[in-house]
């Protein structure tokens, strides 16, 4: 059993977003067709506002490694590419629904999502870790996060996750503690930091950017999931569109660009992501 779960920072809209959100991937549909893209002369893709290194705002201009990948697509991509910038909970449901014909972001594969919607092929690995204060000695590895307090995104795949830390913990007789689920990831490293929490899980790749951009409050611990693929997501279904993409991000990887821009982004290239990924 999952410890007492509540949300932190603005509750209802959270609440009302995680309801939203619910709905339509339950209930979405109306999805775009290349064809029909075509026809009306541009594509609509969202991308994460807050999602450091792959997609955040730096001086008023998008930036990170899927906007750069945006920025090459826009080179081939038959007809106008129009992106719009949103915050996370509204990401995927979005593209369910045929708000948004493509999810341009680091959207986790798993197995509650394929049943909404279709994803590219892997961009990343990105395997879940918990991080810590720097200097927190009362963890010093995964047996000590029992009875702790952890934060997370609202509707992400790390909630997802937390099973497999519940499994690792039953190991040494130890239960996960309270969960706070947060709007965007920054408001948990500020919580963490001011020791409302005492630790956050995320990919290896955001706490790696994390801990390089505040080195003396932070520290990466050890992962708490197996492994896990990030990749690009279309509505169920939308095959065409997606082999588009497809085509796309293998070329980049045939060409080296992808692992140039991992390199750049995440700090280390990944040349052996499979080409499919079933979660």
């Amino acid at each position: 059993m999952i410890g007492n779960w509540r949300f932190a920072g603005r509750p209802l809209l959270a609440v009302v977003a995680g309801v939203l959100a619910f709905s339509a991937l339950t209930h979405g549909a109306g999805a775009a067709t290349l064809e029909e893209i075509k026809k009306r002369g541009y594509l609509i893709v969202a991308t994460e506002d807050d999602y450091k290194p792959f997609e955040f705002m730096e001086d008023g201009k998008p930036v990170g490694f899927d906007n750069e990948l945006l920025a090459e697509l826009r080179k081939t991509f038959p007809v106008e590419i129009r992106q719009e910038v949103i915050p996370w909970t509204g990401l995927l449901a979005g593209v369910a629904t045929g708000k948004y014909d493509v999810a341009i972001t680091a959207a986790m594969i798993t197995k509650e999502r394929v049943k909404t919607l279709d994803f590219s092929v892997p961009i990343a690995d990105s395997t879940h870790y918990y991080a810590k204060r720097k200097g927190d000695d009362s963890i010093k590895g995964i047996k000590d996060l029992a009875g702790k307090t952890v934060g997370v995104q609202a509707g992400s795949a790390q909630l997802e996750k937390l099973p497999e830390l519940q499994a690792m913990l039953d190991k040494t007789g130890g239960k996960l503690g309270e969960v706070k689920q947060y709007t965007s990831y920054p408001e948990a490293y500020q919580d963490l930091a001011l020791k409302r929490l005492d630790f956050v899980i995320n990919t290896i790749i955001n706490l790696k950017s994390l801990v390089k951009d505040k080195p003396d409050v932070f520290e990466i611990g050890e992962p708490v999931s197996g492994q896990t693929v990030p990749a690009w997501a279309v509505a169920k279904g939308n095959t065409e569109l997606l082999a588009v993409l497809n085509e796309f991000l293998l070329a980049q990887k045939k060409s080296g660009k992808l692992g140039e821009l991992q390199a750049k982004w995440l700090g280390q290239a990944f040349p052996d992501l499979p080409d499919s990924y079933t979660p």
